[in-house]
Formats: C-alpha cells, sequence, structure tokens
C-alpha cells in the first residue's frame, strides 16, 4: 500500500507549485522521493518537512544558494545567518520603501524633486499673479539651486519666501518676467535693471536670494547655472540679468562672474 502524497499534494501542502518543487529537486534542496510500485513519486512526512523549510527560508528572503547550508548548520550558525538576513531584509524593506516615496510623490507634480516647503512656494505664486511660464522658470531654478547648491538651499528658500510677501518686489519680479519677452535692445531695459538694483540695495534681506546661493567652492559655475535657469541666451531676460549684476557689482557687491568660472 502506497504511503505519502502526490508532489501536486506536497505543493499546495507548501504553499508552492509543482514546478516550484521541481526547481528544488534540482538544485538538491529537497531530496526526490523514490517511485512507489504504482510509479508515482511519494512525499514523506520528511520530504514535506524538508520542502517547508526551504519554502520558509526562501519566502523570508534567504537566496536559495544559502538555503542548503543553512539547514545543514548547528544552531549557533543558523542563528547568527538568520540575523544576516534579517538585516538585509531590514535594508530591502527601506530600499523600498523609499521607491514607494517617490512613487507617491510622482504623483504629485512639484513634490518629486522639490520638498514640500518649495512645492508650496510655488503653488503660491499663480494667486500673486505669476503666470504658469514664469512658475515653471522658477521651478527649474529651485530644482537647479537644490541640486548645485545643496548647503544653501533651506535658507535660500526662506529668502524667497520672505520676499514673496513683499509687495514691491513681486511687482518687479513681475516685470522682469514680462521684459524677457521684450527686445534685447528695448530701451527700459537699463531703467528696469536700475530699480531692481536699487531695490536689492535697500532690501539685503532680498539681495540674499542672489548673494545666498554662493557655493563654497565652483561659486560661479554653480551660481550661472541656477541663474540661466529658463533664461535663452541674447534674449532680453538675459541682457536684463546682465545689467542687474553689473549695477549690483558697482555698488559693491559681490556677484560671480564669467572671469571665475
Amino acid at each position: 500500500m502506497s504511503t505519502g502524497v502526490t508532489i501536486g499534494q506536497a505543493a499546495a501542502f507548501a504553499g508552492v507549485t509543482i514546478k516550484t518543487v521541481r526547481h528544488y529537486h534540482r538544485l538538491g534542496l529537497v531530496p526526490e522521493p523514490e517511485r512507489d510500485v504504482s510509479g508515482y513519486r511519494r512525499y514523506g512526512p520528511a520530504e514535506l518537512l524538508r520542502l517547508v523549510q526551504v519554502r520558509a527560508l526562501a519566502g523570508a528572503g534567504v537566496p536559495l544558494a544559502e538555503v542548503g547550508p543553512l539547514l545543514a548548520a548547528d544552531d549557533d550558525e543558523f542563528s547568527r545567518a538568520i540575523d544576516g538576513v534579517e538585516r538585509q531584509v531590514t535594508a530591502r524593506i527601506r530600499e523600498l520603501t523609499a521607491r514607494r516615496s517617490v512613487l507617491r510623490r510622482l504623483r504629485d507634480g512639484d513634490r518629486t524633486l522639490l520638498p514640500d516647503r518649495a512645492a508650496d512656494l510655488l503653488a503660491r505664486m499663480p494667486g500673486l499673479g505669476f503666470s504658469e511660464a514664469e512658475v515653471a522658470v522658477a521651478r527649474e531654478g529651485l530644482v537647479l539651486a537644490r541640486a548645485m547648491v545643496p548647503e544653501a538651499f533651506e535658507a535660500h528658500l526662506g529668502h524667497v519666501e520672505n520676499a514673496l510677501a513683499d509687495e514691491q518686489f513681486v511687482a518687479l519680479s513681475r516685470r522682469a518676467a514680462e521684459a524677457a519677452t521684450w527686445s534685447p535692445e528695448d530701451p527700459r531695459l537699463p531703467g528696469l535693471a536700475e530699480e531692481v538694483v536699487a531695490h536689492y540695495l535697500a532690501r539685503p534681506e532680498h539681495l540674499a536670494i542672489v548673494t545666498g546661493m554662493q557655493a563654497r567652492s565652483d561659486t560661479a559655475a554653480r551660481y550661472q547655472v541656477v541663474r540661466d535657469a529658463g533664461v535663452a541666451p541674447g534674449s532680453a531676460g538675459e541682457r536684463l540679468q546682465a545689467l542687474v549684476e553689473a549695477g549690483l557689482r558697482r555698488a559693491g557687491v559681490r556677484v560671480p562672474g564669467p572671469r571665475e568660472a
């Protein structure tokens, strides 16, 4: 009389597929029973126990290549090995949790590459009269600022938040954004640049938006990458930037220039 269960029953008992059981056989993790007189392989208590042990270890994250040595180890070795696997699983959980966080932030647009504080700042800008295109330029500048000068980014956000609470600064910023659409030779540009310079000199806390983003190394290169976000070469916006920087330098304010790059 045949005893034991078939491979299909054994697989169901262990919660795996028949294909998985056969894979365990090929790897030598579970001994393959002899066939009975009817030609069937019957799994007895020993094979079923081994199958469940292998399944449990594999399900816990132990690589199959390490399962055999683990099951052959003594109690102390087994305990140490399990501790190591637990550390690996914990690290994997952290990694997956971080990935899940990124996926969730991808749904939130600005919050993918920027902290909540920066995203909230961008969300306020349309209510202050900034266009969608102007907000997009600000977004690009903040992303680059965070990447290029991370040690100063939080302080930079504070300076921008403070400035956006000032009606004069907001009005000047909107005029500068509009001026970017003018001809580079527009005679109004020098006058607007003088107004911007005068505002910065009168409000040092707003000037920190420019001076506060200077890195400890590669200052000019990093500053110019952030400064040029959304500004087309040869445009009125580029000329306005140059006029403002020249005015600040004449007033004794250190603004990185091309010769420092």
